[in-house]
Order: C-alpha cells, then structure tokens, then sequence
C-alpha cells in the first residue's frame, strides 16, 4: 500500500473512488481545479488533494445529487477547500474556510447551493422544501439514474 502522501495513478484513483477512469478525465474537461501531475507520454500522477477533490465532486454528484453545474457553482462561492473538506470528512457538513485556508464555521450544502447557517434541519441535514410534484420529478430522475447506473455496472 502506497503512502498517503504517494501520487497516484489514474487507474489507482479510479479504483479508490470506485469510478471509471473515462470519468475522471470528462470531470478534468468540467471542473477546472482539477489538474493532476502529467508526465510524459500524458500519464497522469494525482496528489492527494487531488484525490481528496475528485472524492468531493464524487459525493456532491452522486451522494448528495448535485448536477456538475452546481458543483462548478459551489467551487466557484465556497472555493476547492470547501469541496476538498467534503471528501476529507465524507460529509456535506464541513468546516467552511474562509480565504486564508482557516476554519470559520459549520455549514451545509444542498443542490441549490449552500444553506445559510441555521436552516439545517434534523440530523444535521440541509432542510429542502419541495413540492410533492417535485419530489415526485425527483424520484423518478432518481430511478432513472439508478437505471443507468445499473446498466454500467454491467458493462464493467
């Protein structure tokens, strides 16, 4: 087992984040803040920040059902230290940092955005309002993606 500090490859991340290398290539295409190492012949070397963003953008996307949009949206207002926290601590609920890299506050994120401090609502949880036709929208891009998503894992 490597260190936690090593560089790794793109078929080490893949496999520690349990996606498919084509997708961390698409995701360096739509989040700019990710720039791994390249040496020669385009063999990418990821750090462990690096690792630790991928693994944020990985649970807003898939966790916690942000669209790449919101992330960008997110990185762009709270910065990569905020998503870099998330996949530290495997939580939406992270130390938000102020520009300095210091911690300032507990805050949650939700789809649309950040949740101002104070409307979480039990267990910690960002307290969405929604429509019953929007849960139900909601349900049903859910099982579609689950659909999707089981399909994939077939064809790996």
């Amino acid at each position: 087992m490597k260190a936690p500090d090593a560089f790794r490859t793109i078929s080490e991340v893949a496999e520690e984040l349990d996606l498919p290398q084509h997708v961390l290539r698409f995701w360096e295409t739509r989040f700019r803040q990710i720039h791994p190492m390249k040496r020669g012949g385009g063999r990418r070397y990821y750090r462990p920040d690096d690792v630790d963003l991928l693994r944020g953008i990985r649970l807003l996307l898939y966790g916690e059902g942000f669209t790449i949009k919101g992330v960008q949206r997110l990185l762009k207002e709270k910065g990569t230290g905020f998503v870099t926290a998330v996949g530290q601590t495997g939580s939406v609920e992270t130390v938000t940092l102020d520009e300095a890299g210091n911690e300032v506050d507990v805050q949650a994120a939700s789809p649309s955005g950040p949740v101002p401090k104070g409307a979480a609502g039990k267990g910690g949880s960002a307290g969405l309002s929604l429509s019953k036709s929007g849960q139900r929208q909601l349900e049903g891009a859910l099982s579609v993606l689950m659909e999707a998503k089981r399909m994939l894992d077939q064809t790996r």
